[in-house]
């Protein structure tokens, strides 16, 4: 069993772009929706990504927070392209760019179509309790903030979200 130990953080300005080492296209949906999640009918995200040349399948534990069960299957594009139009809600489109900071991988998501304009960065840890070296273009943490979340951004995406809900 996989646990993903992450926490997430809105991105202020750009000072992370002249350090990014890599840039992943990446295309992802869900076979499921937030509804699903919120109602209890299902207790995991089912995820399909296209990044890159390559594709997956991933669950994800329903937990909110910075600790949660993941498991993630190489599929190949092709079927990963079939299974996105079955896919519920609307469709991530970002570019994840790779930046180290502070002896740690830090992954700048920026997406476009309905969620242009939002900008997050997100760090995997080893143990909930590591401690680790934010950067400075790392602003308000909302790991615990579902809205942020991209099974959320795909059933409600940020153009959606009023000036208020934006920060």
């Amino acid at each position: 069993m996989g646990i993903e130990i992450e926490r997430k953080f809105l991105v202020t300005g750009d000072g992370w772009r002249a350090a990014a080492h890599a840039v992943i296209p990446m295309a992802q949906g869900y076979i499921n929706d937030q509804a699903a999640m919120d109602s209890g009918a299902q207790k995991a995200s089912v995820r399909v990504r296209i990044q890159g040349d390559a594709a997956y399948l991933n669950l994800k534990s329903r937990e909110l927070g910075h600790t949660r069960q993941e498991f993630d299957y190489p599929v190949p594009v092709e079927d990963a392209r079939a299974l996105l139009t079955l896919c519920v809600g609307g469709l991530i489109d970002k570019r994840r760019h790779l930046v180290n900071h502070g002896g740690l991988l830090w992954e700048v998501d920026e997406f476009f179509g309905d969620n242009a304009g939002l900008v997050v960065a997100e760090v995997e840890l080893t143990s909930a309790d590591q401690v680790f070296d934010k950067p400075e273009w790392a602003g308000a943490e909302v790991t615990d903030e579902l809205r942020y979340y991209s099974l959320a951004l795909a059933s409600r995406p940020f153009a959606q979200w009023s000036e208020a809900e934006r920060g």
